[in-house]
């Protein structure tokens, strides 16, 4: 086995311990409002999710493509065995990256962006290795979107929560939540699915990439095994749970009923299929879902949001993209000691 080969299956492999992670990471995201509400167990919230979650992986494969643009690995040389093992190293330093936050956010309990991290590692590595970044990729489908999708989450929700509060004001609350636990399902199911649509996809994006640097593929699309590959792994990481975050997203930033569950979840996998499928924008399913958790529990009164934590999570989703880049900096200047 030549040395470029034995680092594609490496850094496959990685991309997909990382597509778990995210599974793991981001499995909060469709669930904790339903498990918190107790509109489903823990156990059937995480099976459903990690179903939907593989289907969602099958409804398109553009924002894969942006993942694959955001640098140009073929400036980085890819026709020699050495060139090949340079920009495979760069693939892997931008794994590194955003699997060491994914494991320190989770850590402890923090929902930052499995996505912002992966992006920041690729952004890292292209700038410690001088590979070109596209720069109008990353402002028009990345920071763009990175600014609008939460602002879209908080305010939808805001204006819709407040719709529904006063088409059911004159209603009994006991029944109005009963029957808003059952419906909260569907929201989950379409925040499952939403999930898949965008996280898996960024995994095929980086598998696609390492392809490249490896000579092995044109980029020109994703090869079905690939989807098949990422599809699996993130829902086999979503099954595996996120308990610490959920922790975080269910109960820390509002209390909350069924009704403000089902809006929030509703809210956020509509944007998140706007952006996948309009757009084509690699966008966080976390900071799209605890935007509109906010947005949904400020109708009560403002300080109904427990904003200190709400705080320590923007804190995070400013940091991730600039550390997820700095430990993938690092990696890359290590392994090149190593590699030829």
């Amino acid at each position: 086995m030549t040395l470029t080969l034995a680092m594609v299956i490496a850094v496959v492999v990685i991309a997909l311990i990382f597509d778990y992670t995210n599974g793991f990471h981001d499995a909060a995201n469709a669930i904790a409002t339903s498990v918190s509400t107790r509109a489903l167990t823990p156990r059937i919230a995480l099976l459903m999710a990690a179903v939907l979650n593989f289907v969602g992986a099958w409804l398109g494969v553009e924002v894969a493509k942006t993942i694959q643009d955001i640098i140009d690995i073929e400036s980085a040389g890819i026709t020699s065995p050495t060139e090949q093992a340079h920009a495979l190293t760069i693939v892997l330093a931008a794994l590194v990256g955003a699997i060491a936050w994914n494991l320190i956010t989770w850590y402890y309990g923090i929902p930052s962006s499995s996505s912002h991290a992966l992006i920041g590692g690729i952004v890292g590595a292209g700038l410690a290795s001088a590979t070109a970044v596209d720069w109008s990729i990353m402002v028009k489908k990345v920071a763009i979107p990175m600014v609008l999708s939460p602002a879209l989450g908080f305010f939808i929700a805001f204006g819709l929560m407040t719709a529904i509060m006063w088409i059911f004001r004159k209603a009994r609350p006991a029944r109005v939540h009963r029957n808003f636990r059952y419906a909260q399902t569907v929201s989950a199911a379409g925040m499952a699915l939403g999930h898949g649509l965008q996280d898996a996809q960024k995994t095929m994006g980086i598998i696609v990439l390492a392809l490249m640097a490896g000579g092995l593929h044109d980029g020109k699309e994703v090869p079905m095994w690939v989807i098949v590959a990422a599809a699996t792994a993130i829902a086999l990481g979503t099954y595996s749970g996120g308990w610490r975050i959920m922790r975080t997203l269910g109960r820390r930033i509002i209390e909350r009923d069924p009704l403000k569950g089902i809006e929030a979840e509703a809210t956020a996998a509509t944007v998140l299929y706007v952006m996948a499928m309009g757009l084509h924008a690699p966008v966080s399913t976390t900071h799209t879902i605890t935007s509109a958790i906010m947005g949904a529990g400020a109708t009560k009164r403002f300080s109904a949001v427990r904003w200190g934590v709400a705080k320590g999570i923007v804190v995070a989703w400013v940091v991730t993209i600039p550390a997820a880049a700095a430990v993938a900096a690092v990696t890359y200047w290590i392994a090149r000691i190593f590699l030829p």
